[in-house]
């Protein structure tokens, strides 16, 4: 019941957007081509799903979880060295910098010259737009241990394996998720930017081909199967996280 109320004001906002674009639609004289009502979009969800739309819906599932799997091993791990050796964190955390300052767009073509129509740069771009965030708020959340903490495990002869395992990444692990939670938004951008890099399947491949043929509904379609993958992947992160870090929910009830 509480999650429904919380969740009222954004369902209301929904329902007034849709109202709004049913009239605009409808009684606006908007054409098809370049607004579709509701209806025929989800009509051509419905009519479309077992012929092209479950295979792309599939095939870019594949590549948004596979590459988001991938961003969060390769960031946590990354994350881990840039705290434990200075070194490496002033060497290697102002080219993390850098790196996003590369439009993910022309890296996208370079993948798939390299690799090819796999699914290999869909899940090298995917990675490359997530590790980010997950790598600089697991950063921090190392950063942000008690000192207090710190001194006991140092009076108890803890090691470094024992501080980082007993102290540094149960902390840090709200910050991680915060990481993963922006990264889950990400993911299904990424996997689209792979796939209008060059792909043979996928959500972003059939809005490819739809928009030339002007089967706008089929490209709303697309978009509403892309929204819906962020937000239940959003939503799979938020769930782990209240598992992983039950304290962490206590002590914002309190």
């Amino acid at each position: 019941m509480k999650a429904l109320t919380r969740a009222l004001p954004s369902l209301l906002i929904v329902a007034v957007l849709a109202a709004l674009w049913e009239a605009a639609s409808h009684w606006f004289g908007v054409p098809d081509y370049i607004l579709p009502s509701l209806d025929s979009i989800f009509a051509t969800m419905a009519g479309q799903w077992k012929g092209t739309l479950a295979s792309a819906t599939w095939t870019t599932t594949v590549e948004v979880l596979a590459g988001f799997a991938l961003s969060f091993v390769v960031a946590v791990t990354l994350a881990a060295a840039l705290h434990s050796s200075r070194t490496a964190r002033n060497a290697l955390y102002p080219l993390l910098i850098g790196s996003q300052a590369v439009p993910i767009v022309v890296i996208a073509p370079v993948l798939t010259i390299i690799f090819g129509f796999t699914i290999t740069p869909k899940l090298v771009v995917v990675a490359l737009i997530c590790f980010f965030p997950i790598v600089v708020n697991t950063v921090d959340g190392l950063a942000s241990v008690d000192p207090e903490l710190l001194r006991v495990l140092r009076t108890l002869d803890g090691g470094k394996w024992a501080t980082f395992r007993r102290v540094e990444a149960p902390a840090a692990l709200p910050s991680m998720f915060s990481g993963l939670r922006i990264a889950a938004t990400y993911a299904p951008i990424g996997a689209v930017f792979g796939e209008f890099a060059g792909s043979q399947n996928g959500l972003g491949y059939l809005m490819l081909q739809a928009t030339p043929q002007l089967e706008t509904s089929l490209v709303f379609a697309a978009i509403f199967i892309l929204t819906a993958e962020a937000i239940v992947l959003f939503l799979a992160v938020t769930a782990i996280e209240r598992i992983c870090c039950p304290w962490e929910r206590e002590g914002k009830r309190s």
